[in-house]
């Protein structure tokens, strides 16, 4: 990193910047940071930086709440002295992967604040496009901030309203009138823990149920672990707030309009996920299909790169009549926090993350499907792998569009003028990356992969964005 705590490099794979998982046992239980750790385990793949837990007992003193976090993955971070401390009903965990600045434990979540109406704690999924003019507007009147993250910009607004309101989930939804983006958030309270989704629904959020215990989650593959039963999904614009009355929802943030994250279908959820309904392993099978039938080749092998591409992969074989097989073995160990500290090193990353298995593509015409690419190095060190281990020929079949424009909204999709598609045609990518043949899932059949719904968001494949951009790039300055 920089000075200024900024990544050196560019990254040229796709990341979704945290997850976010809560629990609230109804009959005072103190073990909610159990099913948080194993929650928040589940939820591993959207952030490896960084993690963390604050639990309150709501039969103990009012406003005590016991946290722990720092950086790393969720079994470095957690042990189980530090989890025998965390003693509470009631908790938030938090995994986080930050786009840009610094990594550094004081913008771990979830974030805990005293102030005069008692604690709060939050963790936050997505990105504020208004964080800027937020926090000068804060600083300006006397706030002192602890973190570069907007969801400290939340926090903040969230406990200042919360001084002209009669409760806390009041408070959320006058906060949420002055936030703009993406935000999936759980707020705990020393009484409630609060769920909230903006009113697009960029990010997915959750309601799972054990017992008498109540989670939320980022995605249901996180309910599943914890032996929770999905009981809903919650809306865009919604605020559930769950007390030992039960659940209570607010829908008056609720708009017509929406704009999902196409990409939590193509790459950033779990297959075994559902969002709002859809199932993530029947999107990307259906993208799999898709690009066999707009860019079908004459191949003896379908294999994807691990593991985004891999149920993609499916999807083609089985439309092209291909057989599926193997072509890599992955490092299960090598997360996204690798570290690349020289320019040298890129090739020597890609080679211990993935490993060709010469056996199985020797001699063979292969059709290799990944999600995406960036900034095109990657794609062409894998293709260049694939040859060298005696691959006659290597077609690209990307489950994507190409990326044309930055997002701001929660994913690491960098500025255009370091995109391979923005200046370069499919051609030209084809030639760089090596490849023999190369093919995107069309704009056009996108909504095919969320079953015909049209209330998603693609603005980094079309540039038409749900919300006006900054004028600035404040993705550096402002990120989790």
């Amino acid at each position: 990193m920089d000075k200024n705590g900024i990544r050196e490099y560019i990254p040229d794979e796709m990341h979704e910047e945290c997850g976010v998982f809560g629990a609230y046992d109804l009959d005072g239980g103190k073990t909610a940071a159990s099913s948080i750790y194993y929650g928040l385990f589940a939820l591993q793949h959207r952030g490896q930086e960084s993690c963390g837990i604050a639990v309150s007992d709501t039969a103990g003193p009012k406003g005590k709440v016991a946290s722990c976090k720092g950086m790393g993955l969720v079994n470095e971070v957690f042990t189980p002295d530090n989890l025998e401390k965390l003693v509470g009903d009631i908790g938030v965990g938090h995994v986080r992967y930050s786009t840009a600045g610094a990594s550094v434990r004081e913008n771990t979540q979830p974030l805990v604040l005293n102030y005069v109406k008692g604690t709060l704690a939050l963790a936050h999924n997505g990105n504020l496009v208004n964080a800027p003019e937020l926090r000068r507007e804060l600083e300006y009147t006397g706030a002192i901030f602890q973190t570069t993250i907007d969801s400290e910009v939340i926090a903040y607004h969230i406990a200042r309203e919360r001084l002209n309101t009669a409760n806390v989930e009041g408070a959320v939804r006058n906060a949420m009138k002055k936030l703009k983006g993406a935000y999936s958030l759980i707020v705990m309270s020393p009484r409630k823990l609060i769920g909230a989704r903006d009113p697009f629904g960029f990010h997915p959020l959750c309601i799972g149920k054990r017992e008498n215990t109540y989670f939320l989650a980022s995605e249901t593959c996180a309910l599943d672990a914890v032996g929770a039963e999905f009981i809903r999904d919650v809306k865009p614009g919604e605020i559930v707030t769950i007390t030992k009355s039960g659940i209570q929802s607010d829908l008056s943030m609720e708009q017509e309009k929406r704009a999902k994250c196409i990409f939590e279908y193509i790459y950033f959820a779990r297959p075994d996920s559902r969002i709002d309904g859809i199932s993530v392993y029947n999107s990307r099978i259906m993208a799999g299909r898709i690009l066999a039938q707009d860019h079908p080749v004459e191949a003896d092998l379908v294999v994807g790169v691990p593991d985004s591409g891999n149920v993609a992969a499916m999807g083609y074989a089985m439309e092209a009549g291909i057989p599926y097989g193997m072509a890599f073995v992955k490092n299960s160990y090598v997360g996204r926090t690798f570290i690349k500290p020289k320019q040298s090193m890129r090739e020597s990353s890609v080679r211990i993350k993935l490993n060709v298995l010469t056996e199985a593509v020797r001699g063979k015409r292969i059709v290799m499907i990944d999600d995406s690419i960036v900034r095109g190095t990657t794609c062409a060190r894998i293709v260049g792998m694939l040859k060298a281990a005696g691959a006659k020929e290597v077609h690209v079949r990307i489950s994507s569009p190409p990326f044309l424009h930055p997002c701001y909204f929660g994913t690491d999709v960098p500025s255009d003028d370091q995109l391979i598609a923005h200046n370069n045609t499919v051609e030209h990518i084809c030639e760089m990356i090596g490849a023999d043949s190369l093919g995107y899932l069309s704009v056009e059949r996108l909504a095919e992969l969320v079953e015909g719904d049209c209330g998603y968001c693609s603005s980094c494949f079309t540039g038409e964005y749900p919300i006006a951009p900054p004028e600035d790039d404040i993705r550096g300055e402002y990120e989790r």
